[in-house]
């Protein structure tokens, strides 16, 4: 079919539903006399104070359930322009701006401010000076209600895609289509989620609870990977703050003390606002690809607190799979001196690409807040968060509570989506969708109540069994299981021998966390991937199951691997865990050997180690958001700093055990978010084993021979390259976001992210344990600090990182690495 009749009927459809939800829209686009975009113009229906800014091309889209009839334009150093609106829907407008012939008195700036002589610079320091004295920080407690409603819709649905079969059966959702007042674009409701909320804070110790009333949701309230994604939208953010993190990036606050130097302000009107003489401050980049925001706001110029603030993320912010982030929140006045936050809302639109035409994920979130009171303590115990509480009741609320209770009524696009989605559940194409979509996301296929899987990790290959297949599974019942089985099985061609895990967890006590859980594996494992080490039976070591590796990757380990523990999580974020095992370790290739001398003749030898253990493990982890709230739960991807120290005790004669030693462990992991600058994250890992230990009982330092970045281990170490029994590393890596590649024109278009980074080690190895090795490995330690150090480019076609690695020492030993290229894949924002 011709296009220009399928963009005639896209429009003739666009104009049936904007006559039903809305009676005046625009969209267009602002240019000067050259015909050049013009960025940052404001867009006002004359006689309202709705608004809307040009985006960096020009481009514009404003929207009113009102009828207006005249479209005022206006931006620094042009003469003020009138569009007459014939009709109620104008689409693809062109707006030519003139040069401002006359200035009078009137200071103009544009492009790059100046930061001496600006007004809005003088307003904007005062602000800076008050920010603490205004709302809620203006007391020490205080307690509010809160409702929040977060949407997601795909947009920009057009004729087209509303034709493919892979709707077909399913095309009674486009009833609900409508047209976003910020984008223009025409978007399809599929998620709704409501909550009610009472908050009490205390600003003397900087506590915050929040205690849910209701809440309900429609759609995909079972799948773990979108509350996941839900939750990240819920982050808190306080505009006065200097930086803003969205998607785990830190955007410069407008309001920011750092602003001056990365955005442009113009004082731009003063108007009465309820009552209150306010100033109006544009903002916008003095330049691209850094993390900032377009927009304006008012602020009152006596308390010189914030009244409204509209901003959006400029397009070419070096950020993935988002397009746009546009926030408003609006301050009302209480007591005549005090501003508070009422509304808050935020639309972030997700797509493959930032290109105009591309369809995505609109993510809305709006939160409203009323009955405010202060200065009502409540005791320090009130605040302690609860570890793992849910009232099934705050999810079956009436109609009837909702509707008495909801802050503001829901439209007739969000009423629909309720009735909808529970209509296309009922869909069996839908429902195939939606299944295959879950596989992908969290590797399980679905069979009932049996979760068959992972299905990515069904094909390994290694030196010593070579072609490995797996195949495995876990019960689910839900997210919230109180109790869990696992298991699997696993073949090798070479080896030609079964292998197998099985495990079972129960949380015995839900407030607590107090989960019992126990199992056996007898598998073929890299014993030597990692230095904090864990006694889970299903865990597996990549470097034993990775399908290309470099060099020799024989060094393994037959381990028959048994053990039983208890852990309890008092406090949120704080864990105990006491635990016991019994593992039987012995060499799975016949060009590697565990051997050890059991006598001080050293005449006799052992081949195999048996030990039993038990261990006592405290991990704590300020800020981690868990998922759900069962027996296995999944964490938010958020930065959060982990700290863990184990302690385990060797017995000698239990169970014909080898060995008596006593070990302790530390690791403790620190990401900061340095502002624009990016973010580092610094790990540190100490251990000491007090007795003596053979070859399979020793630290070894992680080496990494496959091609792809692993983390914590050292990318220039070869398998048992060094071995130790105490040991301390120290990593350190520092993304800078792009920051660096933005400023070089050429590079300024690939968002490219650079990364460096550098690794220490430093181990001993007692005279004891080195006397019973009979290995025939010599045993090396890093007395003189190993290191290493790195270069990368992350974010290559949005999904690639590549690390150069450069060895700093031990240049001559054997096999060394001098250099390395590795590579790895993964999804960033």
């Amino acid at each position: 079919m011709n296009k220009k009749y399928i963009l005639s009927g896209l429009f003739f459809i666009l104009s049936v539903f904007t006559t039903l939800f809305a009676q005046t829209k625009v969209s267009g686009i602002v240019v000067d006399k050259s015909n050049q975009p013009v960025p940052f113009a404001n867009i006002v229906f004359k006689g309202s104070n709705m608004g809307v800014m040009s985006n960096e091309d020009g481009r514009f889209y404003i929207e009113s359930p009102s009828t207006y009839t005249t479209l005022l334009v206006t931006s620094v150093g042009f003469s003020d322009t009138e569009i007459t609106l014939d009709k109620a829907v104008n689409y693809n407008f062109k707006v030519l701006l003139k040069d401002m012939e006359e200035l009078k008195e009137v200071v103009i700036y544009s492009g790059k401010t100046s930061k001496k002589n600006n007004p809005a610079l003088d307003i904007l320091r005062k602000i800076w000076e008050r920010k603490r004295k205004n709302g809620l920080y203006q007391f020490d407690y205080y307690q509010m209600e809160k409702y929040e409603k977060v949407e997601f819709d795909m947009n920009t649905i057009d004729s087209a895609f509303m034709k493919n079969k892979i709707f077909k059966g399913m095309e009674f959702v486009f009833k609900h289509i409508d047209t976003s007042r910020v984008t223009g674009k025409t978007y399809l409701p599929i998620f709704i989620n409501e909550s009610l909320m009472e908050v009490y804070g205390n600003n003397k110790t900087n506590k915050v609870k929040e205690q849910l009333k209701a809440n309900k949701n429609s759609g995909f309230s079972d799948n773990q990977q979108i509350l996941s994604f839900i939750k990240d939208l819920y982050s808190n953010y306080d505009i006065y703050n200097n930086h803003l993190t969205f998607f785990d990036k830190s955007f410069t606050s407008p309001l920011s003390k750092t602003g001056i130097d990365v955005y442009s302000y113009v004082l731009r009107d003063s108007a009465f606002i309820d009552k209150k003489w306010c100033y109006n401050i544009l903002f916008y980049p003095r330049r691209k690809n850094e993390l900032t925001f377009k927009g304006d706001f008012w602020v009152n110029d006596t308390t010189f607190a914030i009244k409204k603030i509209n901003m959006a993320v400029t397009k070419s912010a070096n950020i993935n799979w988002v397009k746009d982030i546009y926030i408003e929140q609006e301050f009302e006045v209480e007591n005549d001196s005090v501003f508070l936050l009422t509304r808050d809302h935020m639309m972030s639109d997700f797509a493959l690409n930032k290109k105009d035409e591309s369809k995505g994920v609109y993510g809305k979130r709006t939160t409203l807040y009323q009955n405010h009171k202060f200065n009502v303590e409540k005791p320090a115990a009130f605040y302690k968060e609860e570890v793992n509480y849910i009232d099934n009741e705050v999810y079956n609320r009436s109609e009837k509570y909702w509707d008495d209770n909801r802050f503001e009524n829901l439209n007739k696009d969000e009423k629909g989506i309720y009735k909808m989605l529970d209509t296309l559940q009922t869909v069996k194409k839908f429902k195939q969708l939606y299944n295959l979509v879950s596989i992908l996301g969290s590797g399980y296929v679905q069979f009932g109540h049996f979760d068959y899987g992972p299905i990515f990790s069904t094909f390994g290959y290694n030196e010593v069994e070579g072609i490995r297949i797996r195949t495995g599974g876990r019960t689910y019942f839900g997210p919230n299981d109180t109790w869990r089985l696992q298991g699997y099985t696993a073949y090798g061609f070479d080896d030609h021998k079964f292998k197998y895990g099985l495990s079972g967890k129960w949380m015995v006590d839900k407030k607590n966390r107090i989960i019992i859980s126990g199992g056996n594996r007898r598998d073929v494992e890299q014993i030597g991937a990692s230095l904090t080490t864990t006694n889970d039976v299903l865990g597996r070591s990549f470097a034993s199951s990775s399908l290309v590796s470099t060099g020799n990757n024989g060094k393994l380990t037959n381990i028959n691997l048994s053990n039983l523990s208890v852990e309890i999580e008092p406090v949120k974020n704080l864990m105990f865990q006491m635990g016991f095992s019994y593992r039987t370790l012995e060499s799975a290739s016949d060009t590697f050997k565990l051997d050890y001398y059991t006598d001080a003749s050293q005449t006799t030898t052992r081949s195999d180690v048996k030990q039993s253990e038990v261990n006592l493990q405290v991990e704590l982890a300020p800020n981690r958001k868990m998922i759900g709230y069962g027996v296995e739960r999944s964490t938010v991807d958020s930065p959060f700093s982990r700290f863990y120290i184990n302690y385990s005790h060797g017995f000698k004669g239990l169970f014909d055990s080898d060995f008596k030693y006593d070990k302790l462990q530390l690791y403790y992991r620190q990401p900061i978010i340095i502002g624009p600058l990016g973010r580092t994250n610094l790990t540190l890992e100490l251990g000491k084993t007090f007795g003596t230990i053979p070859l399979g009982l020793m630290s070894v330092i992680p080496g990494n021979q496959s091609y792809s970045s692993i983390e914590n281990t050292f990318n220039n170490l070869n398998f048992y390259e060094f071995v130790a029994d105490q040991y301390a590393t120290l990593q350190w890596e520092h993304n800078f976001g792009g920051r660096v590649f933005s400023r070089i024109p050429f590079m300024r278009k690939l968002n490219w992210r650079e990364i460096i980074g550098a690794k220490a080690v430093y181990g001993t190895i007692s005279d004891a344990s080195r006397a019973i090795n009979a290995s025939g490995l010599v045993y090396a330690a890093p007395e003189d600090v190993y290191w290493e150090y790195s270069a990368g480019i992350g974010n290559i076609f949005k999904v690639f990182r590549i690390d150069f690695t450069w060895r700093g020492n031990y240049l001559n030993t054997p096999d060394t690495q001098k250099f390395s290229v590795k590579g790895s894949f993964g999804f960033y924002f």
